[in-house]
């Protein structure tokens, strides 16, 4: 079990196409981190001009103090699952940050230094159901990030699911955890920064 850590402020970005979940995915993730692990969170949203196909991104800002300006502007972590948004908003990641890429869709990362996963072929062919790729990527999260814990977090996407849906969808959490300790490492969040590896192009 993760020990509960300080943050001062760590700002993420979801970021991909309308219709991939990345608004649902945000809202889970920020009301795990804020009523079952206590900090305080802000998330803002934007769509594109479709709702489905458009782009659409989800922002979240989490701290043990006050947040005292919502929205995200310099990335410490970024979530891109699509080629687009990993242009978009790769400016956005701050030196030392981490990226983290749907890599079946986003085939020309702006950098050598990421993590990536094909989240959609595993919630499709592991799980049965393209749709539960954010759950995926929510349960990789909750590996990669230091700060997270996850049981906490898996409690807080059950509570939140219609029971029709809670089974696949803790399948598909389990999935997204279990495939990113092995691929990235218990410990990628921590040792993964552009520092260790020089500047980036």
């Amino acid at each position: 079990m993760k020990a509960q850590q300080e943050l001062d402020r760590f700002e993420i970005r979801f970021s991909g196409l309308g219709g991939q979940g990345i608004i649902t995915l945000g809202k889970i993730m920020g009301q795990g981190l804020a009523l079952g692990h206590g900090y305080n969170v802000t998330q803002t949203q934007s769509y594109g001009p479709e709702a489905r196909g458009g782009s659409s991104k989800c922002d979240l800002v989490i701290s043990s103090k006050r947040i005292s300006y919502p929205k995200a502007e310099s990335l410490d972590l970024l979530v891109a699952l699509s080629q687009e948004a990993c242009n978009a908003y790769f400016p956005y990641l701050k030196k030392g940050g981490i990226l983290v890429i749907e890599s079946d869709l986003v085939k020309q990362p702006p950098t050598n230094q990421f993590l990536g996963l094909p989240f959609t072929a595993l919630a499709k062919d592991k799980i049965g159901i393209a749709q539960a790729m954010n759950t995926v990527v929510l349960g990789a999260l909750s590996c990669l990030l230091p700060f997270i814990n996850q049981a906490t977090m898996r409690k807080s996407l059950e509570s939140v699911l219609p029971p029709k849906i809670r089974a696949v969808n803790t399948k598909a959490f389990n999935l997204g955890h279990r495939l990113a300790k092995k691929e990235w490492g218990e410990d990628a969040g921590e040792v993964w920064r552009v520092e260790e590896y020089g500047e980036i192009d």
